[in-house]
């Protein structure tokens, strides 16, 4: 049957109705433009659910594109009209103003000057491969409990590391310092609901289906079945692929924060269904990046990746650390920031001196970005050194968006420590065993179920081969 035979079909089926209140059926428009008038209205100004910190997203994609060699012109004259229609609540105004600056986005131009175009660019996970140089595969030295136990402690230090920083993510390390002092413990009652899972049950639901032959096309369409919304980059996507733009263009596809940390929040999960293997780690982070980001963006992803599979073997921080920095491509951007950290805290005697330097280097990028941040875990896993509480300490000063950077590193820590006895009471305690999301179908998950469900996708797949 053709599709006009299926529409002729309905309308000749239709039979006429009476409705006395005309009107009636149209009350969803207001709804409508309520909800409409509020998304545009976030994107101009904002703060962030758990923490309070300001954002302007449209200014910021500016900045993002600046920070990618781009130059948007006649940007500053669209954002002050925007801010001055946002300021006297005038929609009409405000809305012009978005679109004309979307637009201006979606159509800057290359600054042939900036030095991002001096680096290496990769598009496709084997131009990235054939620059990478990652360890061989080593054999888990775990029974089967012993993985599981690791996977647990895992997905627990992660979302003990979120809950840590939604509360204060958004703000500089001297902004933290000088309100809270040291942070050694949970500044509010912990909550397990943010957005830095979300992403990642929703790869591991692709991944139970599909395995090692999951593709970054069913991730993506996974996420807008399961995800009701995003931010910044995932919202991008989101949209994309509404519109039918499927990974990996849903992430490159007029995206100005296609190189955010959004991607690299979400690799923790690659690296724990495939332990002792930051290949295949790797590899699965590159397909899960570019449903939303590209290039050094998807490179972040595959950093923590690549750093989570190398914690089931190797205990030792510091020196998975430089293994998993030395295993990026030396021509990428990426690898340079995560190397300049690496180096600062080599010279450095105390973590603070050296995110000073890293705070300064990377002073243009957005708090959002995935340089400073990745910046922010380099230091906090040098001078951590594996131990739990000491990591979460560094990160939490840190600033920057600290509860992504946070769960990731945590995830490695509570991996390389072999289970939650890791993990000290007073972040574990207040956790409890529920996870709570906004994912369709996953909303109440208890967090052991989570680890059974991610080692039991994993051993189907083959890329777990823990020991008899």
């Amino acid at each position: 049957m053709k599709a006009w035979q299926r529409e002729r079909e309905l309308f000749v089926g239709a039979r006429p109705v009476l409705r006395p209140e005309q009107d009636g059926s149209w009350g969803a428009i207001e709804g409508l433009e309520a909800s409409q008038d509020a998304a545009i209205r976030l994107q101009w100004y904002s703060e962030v659910p758990g923490s309070g910190a300001p954002e302007r997203l449209m200014e910021a994609a500016v900045q993002a594109l600046e920070n990618r060699g781009m130059t948007v012109p006649g940007w500053e004259g669209l954002v002050e009209a925007g801010l001055t229609a946002l300021e006297a609540n005038d929609m009409p105004a405000l809305i012009r103003a978005h679109v004309e600056l979307q637009a201006a986005i979606n159509d800057a131009e290359r600054d042939d000057t900036s030095p991002y175009w001096t680096f290496a660019h990769y598009d496709t996970w084997e131009q990235f491969l054939s620059d990478a140089s990652f360890p061989d595969v080593r054999p888990l030295e775990l029974d089967e409990a012993s993985y599981r136990d690791a996977v647990y402690a895992g997905w627990l230090g992660q979302i003990v590391g979120g809950a840590v920083g939604t509360s204060i993510e958004g703000y500089t390390a001297a902004r933290l310092r000088e309100a809270f002092g040291e942070i050694r413990d949970y500044l509010v009652p912990p909550s397990t609901y943010n957005d830095d899972m979300t992403f990642e049950l929703a790869f591991l639901v692709a991944f139970e289906a599909a395995g090692r032959e999951v593709t970054a096309r069913e991730i993506g369409i996974n996420w807008v079945s399961l995800i009701p919304f995003g931010w910044s980059a995932e919202m991008v996507a989101l949209r994309n692929l509404q519109a039918g733009i499927v990974a990996p263009e849903s992430g490159r596809t007029h995206n100005p924060f296609s190189e955010w940390i959004g991607a690299q929040m979400r690799g923790a999960v690659c690296g724990l269904v495939a332990p002792g293997n930051a290949r295949e780690a790797a590899r699965l982070a590159w397909l899960d990046g570019s449903v939303s980001h590209s290039n050094n963006g998807i490179i972040g992803e595959v950093f923590n990746a690549a750093l989570v599979a190398g914690a089931f073997v190797q205990r030792d921080m510091r020196a998975l650390l430089e293994e998993t920095v030395l295993s990026l491509p030396d021509g990428s951007e990426y690898a340079s920031v995560v190397g300049f950290a690496l180096d600062r805290c080599k010279r450095s005697a105390s973590w603070r001196d050296a995110w000073d330097a890293c705070e300064k280097r990377y002073e243009r990028y957005n708090w959002v970005h995935a340089y400073p941040n990745a910046c922010a875990e380099v230091v906090a896993l040098w001078f951590g050194a594996g131990d739990f509480d000491e990591t979460l300490h560094i990160i939490a000063m840190e600033g920057q968006d600290v509860d992504c950077n946070a769960a990731q590193i945590l995830t490695a820590v509570a991996v390389a420590g072999g289970g939650a006895e890791a993990i000290p009471d007073r972040w574990k305690e207040p956790i409890g065993d529920e996870l709570t999301t906004y994912v369709r179908g996953m909303k109440k998950l208890s967090i052991r179920g989570l680890a059974e469900r991610t080692v039991a996708a994993a051993r189907r797949a083959g890329t777990a081969s823990p020991a008899p």
